[in-house]
């Protein structure tokens, strides 16, 4: 279980290393060369690794304004895996991500810009 310990506008900094560009954190790694399909969209597609993992929950981080948004049919994709999900700007989805992480099987997809 990986803890955010900052994030501020295309930087975040998980268990002591930056990182600057978006992120997904699975229970036992992170991914740092996540990109989507459509930059400001999420897409179906962009989330097959998380599907996979199997969360319990996807904290979606949609940016520092939250100008990334998840498409009608990525919503309909996680309820048809019984993923709970939570989309919040990435300030507050960073706050949510290390209140949960430690309580169920969490993931979090942070977009660090806009």
């Amino acid at each position: 279980m990986a803890v955010i310990q900052s994030y501020q506008f295309g930087e975040i900094v998980i268990e002591g290393k930056k990182y600057t560009s978006d992120v997904i954190i699975f229970p036992h790694r992170i991914d740092s060369n996540w990109w989507r399909k459509k930059g400001h969209e999420l897409h179906p597609d962009d989330i097959q690794e998380i599907i996979s993992e199997k969360p319990e929950l996807l904290i979606v981080g949609t940016g520092d304004s939250g100008l990334m948004r998840v498409l009608p049919e990525t919503s309909q994709h996680l309820a048809a895996h019984n993923i709970e999900f939570i989309v919040e700007t990435t300030g507050k989805a960073c706050q949510t991500y290390n209140k949960l992480c430690g309580s169920k099987k969490v993931i979090a997809a942070l977009h660090l810009t806009c």
